[in-house]
């Protein structure tokens, strides 16, 4: 199972581009509302998440993607997405985060011996090895990429990690992102 935590505040395309594109992998993806099933993103877009933290089992937890945006530090307020992400790091499973949500990885200590990208103004905050500039980066079991406007590749590059580079190709084809 992949969760996709929303917590207020969360960036819409960064959160539902991954949805989108996994869904469309096969993959089995729920979104999980941090504080409950409706959850308010940045720009006051209303989404009903698919289960709320209680929900979530850290048994079947393949990957985490946390979306950034202006609410990315409620994130660190949830205790559920901090034990998810120590058991994706303790347990070899994927960890995705995209925009500012990186510096969540960060300042949990989880990007040491890891090249790391964000939005622009968090690289401080990483505490990676080296940050990097790129779209997006994959280091070891770790994906991070730098904004809404990589979203869409973010999602590709996470479909292959997951299910190999043909489907994730397939894919972009699909969808013309060619």
């Amino acid at each position: 199972m992949i969760y996709i935590f929303l917590e207020k505040g969360f960036e819409e395309v960064e959160a539902m581009a991954p949805v989108d594109i996994l869904r469309r992998a096969g993959a089995e993806v729920s979104t999980v509302g941090e504080g409950g099933k409706e959850v308010t993103s940045g720009r006051g877009v209303k989404v009903m998440a698919d289960l709320v933290e209680n929900d979530v089992s850290l048994e079947n937890m393949d990957m985490v993607i946390l979306p950034g945006g202006p609410g990315t530090s409620n994130h660190e307020k949830s205790p559920m997405v901090r034990a998810s992400l120590n058991y994706c790091a303790q347990n070899g499973k994927y960890i995705a985060a995209i925009c500012a949500a990186p510096s969540v990885l960060g300042r949990l200590g989880l990007l040491k011996g890891h090249n790391a990208v964000c939005f622009p103004g968090y690289e401080k905050e990483l505490g990676a090895d080296k940050v990097l500039y790129d779209p997006v980066c994959v280091s070891g079991k770790i994906i991070t990429a730098r904004g809404a406007g990589v979203a869409v590749d973010f999602a590709l590059k996470l479909v292959e990690v997951l299910y190999g580079k043909e489907k994730s190709q397939k894919i972009r084809k699909s969808i013309q992102c060619v």
